[in-house]
């Protein structure tokens, strides 16, 4: 386990062996064997498999490409988790993936387990049909691991609903007569995947800085006037005011965020800035966002770099370098692209007073705990990035029940299971020293502390 997600675990286990109303049977020594039992079973992964696959170029080249896939842990259901496809991708990075899945799984509530996969490639590089193969490949060189009640894989960085498909026809192909659909998540429409999967992920993300500064911020002022919790002094110097949103990348993930914040009239909040792996847009009076979906829809998802191509869409920024997108003197920052993008080197140039983790570890460790010191409320990817699995696990429902929902029943169900959430995980956020990441692992590791030990797997 990477180490800011081993260390949160171990600072959460450290506060729960202290806390004698949790699990009140374990007493004495047999409770700290028992938590030790946690830390080492919490720490390490149940499966690690790595394979070489062997594709054949379009140029009639024979390459071996690295894959993995992660098993971390199953205590509360099946392994789940995406498979990435980029040039990053390492054994490291995907076993602490596995891991931050099996505690995003337990804070939400979700009956999965913990898993994550990854190909060595950079896709924009590979032909179809080359990503065709590996897809083939990469299912029959894991298939006896995978499996609707096994592992579930879904997509990831670099990966989408056409990769799912060609997953889970070669899963069917190999094992004929057998149930498929529930085998992988993320798929087509057609081929049995929810509506409204794409979305879920950046609605999730959304929501849950939504529902914090205007649902819970009205429903709790009297409470959050009541706490001289820092965190808490944050929030409330932001009701009832304008904000201004800067989004890092502008995948699947930002640009819906992005369009959901443009969109919302609930908060005086305007996207002011955008950026991917090529440029920075800026209007301080709030970018057109649906005009930059419609661009980066026509032109291989990227976003225009040029002023004639920011004229053609009658689209009105300035263009600027990329990485400024994070030191802007915004309100809000969404970062929804790499993990470490916020670190040591740049930690002290942030101005934004809210941070929303949409991709996956954006915000260092030693990042975090600087900026959160000085007050900045930090949303977790743990928690505001959540919306793709819970929509995952409703299409694995469909699939196995044959019924499917609306994409409004969809978003329906996702807004109820991140609210419950957020309902049980703020209040003690706004109430007590703790980070916003520590009272979710802290939560996670609770759930699946208790069913471990109910389960009698800690002796």
């Amino acid at each position: 386990m990477a180490s800011q997600t081993g260390t949160i675990v171990q600072e959460s286990l450290a506060a729960l062996l202290k806390d004698s109303s949790f699990l009140p049977e374990l007493q004495s020594e047999s409770r700290e064997q028992a938590f030790a039992s946690l830390a080492s079973i919490l720490s390490t992964p149940n499966k690690i498999h790595k394979a070489f696959l062997r594709i054949s170029m379009d140029n009639g080249e024979v390459v071996r490409i690295p894959a993995f896939r992660v098993q971390h842990n199953h205590t509360l259901g099946p392994y789940k988790g995406g498979i990435r496809f980029h040039e990053s991708v390492n054994e490291d990075e995907v076993v602490n993936l596995a891991a931050l899945m099996t505690l995003k799984n337990a804070l939400h509530e979700v009956p999965f387990g913990g898993g994550k996969g990854g190909v060595v490639i950079s896709p924009r590089e590979h032909s179809a049909k080359e990503i065709n193969l590996i897809c083939q490949k990469y299912v029959h060189y894991f298939s006896d691991i995978l499996g609707p009640d096994k592992d579930i894989p879904a997509p990831d960085m670099g990966s989408g609903d056409r990769e799912m498909d060609w997953m889970m026809a070669e899963y069917k192909s190999i094992r004929p007569g057998e149930p498929y659909r529930g085998s992988f998540t993320g798929k087509s429409v057609v081929n049995g995947g929810s509506l409204g999967r794409r979305e879920a992920t950046g609605k999730g993300v959304y929501f849950t800085f939504r529902y914090m500064l205007y649902d819970f911020l009205k429903e709790q002022r009297t409470f959050l006037s009541n706490t001289d919790n820092k965190f808490a002094q944050t929030l409330l110097s932001y009701a009832n005011k304008p904000m201004s949103i800067a989004v890092q990348g502008f995948g699947n993930v930002g640009s819906v965020a992005a369009l959901e914040a443009h969109q919302c009239t609930l908060l005086q909040n305007k996207v002011v800035s955008v950026s991917d792996r090529n440029v920075m847009l800026y209007n301080s009076d709030g970018l057109d966002i649906q005009a930059l979906i419609d661009f980066t829809t026509k032109n291989k998802g990227e976003l225009p770099t040029t002023e004639e191509q920011l004229s053609l869409f009658d689209i009105k920024a300035d263009i600027h370098d990329r990485d400024q997108v994070l030191d802007l003197d915004v309100d809000v920052l969404i970062l929804a692209a790499l993990e470490d993008q916020i670190h040591k080197g740049n930690m002290e140039q942030i101005k934004a007073r809210i941070i929303v983790e949409g991709a996956n570890a954006p915000v260092t460790g030693e990042a975090d705990q600087y900026l959160s010191e000085k007050g900045v409320i930090i949303i977790p990817d743990i928690l505001a990035n959540a919306g793709g699995v819970i929509v995952s696990y409703f299409e694995w429902l469909q699939g196995r029940e044959t019924q499917f929902y609306s994409e409004e029943e969809v978003f329906k169900l996702l807004v109820e299971k991140m609210k419950g959430t957020m309902d049980t995980i703020l209040p003690q956020y706004f109430g007590d020293p703790f980070s916003l990441r520590q009272n979710c692992f802290i939560h996670s590791v609770m759930k699946l502390v208790t069913v471990m030990y109910r389960q009698g797997k800690l002796y």
